[in-house]
């Protein structure tokens, strides 16, 4: 049965920062590889993200801090005018609705190919993805990435701040830095994938170093109060195997405390596990949580698990393929109408708007109806 007082608290306003989010529902960062070759965001992309206004918080989807980093065909850039001309365009249709974005910035390291790119992938040491990989020709054999000199580091690191100066100038209201899901600053946090010797690699602390770095730079050039950080403790996707799960994230967070970031994102969040209970605990900031949901989409989209989330101490609750099917998830969720469903078969790789732009918005009649039912019940 549902709790009234959680479900409410889905829909009331948030402060984020400077930001005044309308609801705590926010739409996640999604790969939907709708931009052009060359990574500049096409006109769909605003139709589709201005659809969606209506969330809290609008993350976009993960976007490349450089050329090296790109991972898939079709992803979007930040580090052209171009890019930051298309992104202006998508911006300026959701302010429009009334929407609030965050861009994510995703460097692929290992996960990438000269195919997408035209360059070799870098990563923290020459440890290949142990499986195959998107692009324009269809599933190719992973490379064995170039480990990253300490030149590299650096200018990687100065590559995410100048992003995140492109991104603001694009529009955005600020920033999310993906350290999660098997990209390259999970792959420093990971002992499978970081095998250095240098101050870079080995014990934690040395492995939570370029997060720290990254983080840091982005937040002294934008504002900290613009950037959010993204963390998948224990997901081992993309061939992660991080090892002490249970020690790199306490240090990794005692690293950033004092940044004073916007906000701490951990995806597939389980507030049964003893690692959700010690971030919520030790993390003095905003917490936003992305339920772990089945394969199946829920009948609620994750409404139920969202709002358990609430409960467990989350401040903002990320949804993705509610946000795929249902441009106008909030509403749907606030009057219990019935949801679109997930046609799987259009969600990356294939262009276009069938399964992108064109799922229906609630019929104005019904949600009238639903609305009227439920302040009579």
């Amino acid at each position: 049965m549902t709790n009234t007082a959680t479900a409410d608290r889905l829909f009331e306003p948030f402060r984020l920062g400077p930001l005044h989010l309308p609801n705590r529902l926010v739409m996640a960062p999604l790969t939907r590889n709708r931009a052009g070759a060359d990574g500049v965001p096409q006109p769909m992309m605003a139709t589709y993200y201005a659809q969606r206004a209506s969330a809290g918080l609008i993350i976009a989807e993960g976007t490349t801090p450089n050329a090296v980093g790109q991972t898939y065909p079709n992803i979007p850039a930040i580090h052209r005018p171009e890019h930051v001309a298309g992104w202006r365009r998508v911006t300026d249709a959701v302010r429009a609705g009334d929407g609030r974005m965050f861009l994510q910035l995703q460097h692929g390291g290992r996960v990438g190919h000269p195919d997408n790119s035209g360059l070799m992938p870098l990563a923290p040491s020459p440890v290949p993805l142990p499986e195959t990989i998107h692009t324009p020709a269809g599933r190719r054999p992973s490379v064995v990435p170039r480990e990253m000199t300490a030149a590299d580091i650096r200018t990687t690191v100065a590559d995410f701040a100048q992003a995140a100066r492109n991104a603001v100038a694009a529009g955005f209201a600020g920033v999310e830095v993906h350290a999660a899901n098997g990209h390259l600053l999970h792959q420093f946090l990971s002992a499978n994938t970081n095998r250095r010797t240098d101050a870079y690699g080995g014990p934690v602390a040395h492995r939570v170093r370029f997060v720290d770095e990254v983080v840091r730079a982005v937040a002294e050039a934008i504002g900290p109060e613009r950037v959010g950080l993204r963390i998948s403790p224990a997901n081992t996707v993309n061939g992660i195997d991080e090892g002490e799960t249970h020690l790199i994230y306490p240090a990794l967070l005692d690293a950033v405390a004092d940044v004073g970031l916007a906000y701490l994102h951990v995806v597939f969040a389980d507030p049964g596990e003893p690692l959700f209970q010690e971030i919520r605990r030790n993390w003095a900031g905003t917490l936003m949580a992305n339920p772990r949901l089945p394969a199946a989409l829920p009948a609620d989209a994750g409404r139920s698990a969202g709002e358990t989330l609430l409960t467990a101490g989350a401040d903002l609750v990320s949804l993705g393929r509610g946000f795929i099917a249902n441009p106008d998830l909030v509403d749907r969720l606030r009057l219990g109408a019935p949801l679109n469903q997930v046609r799987e078969g259009y969600s990356m790789y294939v262009g276009g708007e069938t399964g992108y732009s064109d799922y229906p918005v609630l019929d104005t009649a019904l949600g009238t109806a639903l609305a009227t039912a439920g302040q009579s019940a």
